[in-house]
Order: structure tokens, then sequence, then C-alpha cells
């Protein structure tokens, strides 16, 4: 499994408190620094390699437009996962309004593969494999939770859920594995 930064050290507060103020340079850095953990987490909620690449675009938009509103910086990473989330359900929901259209023999390929190319590590390849095997209300769980080390108090507040519900998510998702493995 791959662990995430910590992005709570006073270097990453400075940053934002910088991009909040203007400087384009310190938000391209924040980017930068958690465009791997944006791409896990989007291929955990969406399978296409394109709707990834959309939806990684849109949020960081997203965030370039609305960082003045960021309240506190030390809460950037959680801001920046609940906009992330946001623009996948968007995606997610747009999808079902839209006709199925035919598939070229090379965009059926792509979707049947199952391993997004973005994603290189064989670990990381063998979790989001994992996860496909869980119910869809419990991927994002532990998306955040085992892939990007987020505490379940931070999971309930990025998902707008109570903390028991997170808890839950975690121990039926679990079992659910147990019984797949």
């Amino acid at each position: 499994m791959v662990q995430r930064r910590s992005g709570t050290g006073e270097n990453m507060i400075q940053l934002v408190r910088r991009a909040k103020s203007g400087d384009a340079e310190a938000f391209i850095r924040l980017m930068e620094d958690n465009k791997e953990s944006m791409k896990r987490i989007a291929f955990a909620y969406l399978k296409s390699e394109e709707d990834v690449a959309d939806v990684l675009q849109e949020t960081i938009l997203d965030a370039f437009e609305h960082i003045h509103a960021l309240r506190k910086p030390e809460y950037f990473r959680t801001w920046l996962v609940r906009i992330l989330l946001n623009n996948c359900a968007a995606v997610c929901r747009q999808r079902r309004k839209q006709q199925p259209v035919e598939m070229s023999e090379e965009t059926f390929a792509a979707y049947t593969e199952g391993e997004p190319r973005g994603v290189e590590a064989q670990s990381d390849l063998e979790f989001l494999d994992l996860l496909r095997a869980l119910p869809e209300e419990s991927r994002m769980v532990f998306q955040l939770y085992y892939g990007e080390q987020y505490s379940v108090s931070q999971i309930a507040e990025i998902l707008k859920i109570s903390e028991n519900t997170v808890k839950s998510r975690l121990r039926r998702g679990r079992e659910r594995l147990r019984g797949t493995l």
C-alpha cells in the first residue's frame, strides 16, 4: 500500500497561505504534492482513465478559483478531497444520464483491462482490485482510510457522514473482503 505524505507540516500550511494570497507557484506546488493522492482517490471512484483526467483537471480549476474561500489552511487536503469527490459524483451522475454508445475495440480494451495505466505500482493495482470487490458505499471509505491514511474522523468530515457510519462501512467491507479472499 502507498504511504501518503504527511501534508500537515508547517511547509504545507505556508504554501496554502501563499496560494490564498495569489501565489500561483505555491498553488502549483500544492497540486503537484497532492496529484498522486487525487489520482488514486479518483480511480477508486471512477473506472475510466479519461474520466479521472477530466475530474483532476476540473478539481484543480475549482480549487484555484475557490482557494480564497478556504478558511483554515490546515484543512487544505480535506477541502481538496471534498472538491474531488463532488466532481467524481457529478461525472457519475452525468454518465447515468447519457445513453450508451458504441465503443471502439481500443476503448473497450481500456475499460475491460482493469488496470489504470496511470497507477503503476503492483500493490496499487492489487489494492484497486480489492476496492472493486466492495460495494460503492464502502469503496471510498476504504480508499481514504487504507489508501490515503485518513483517520475515521477525517473521513467522516470529508464524506459528511457520521464516524459510526465510517466505522461500520469499514467493518462490513473487511467482512466482505474476508469472504472474497
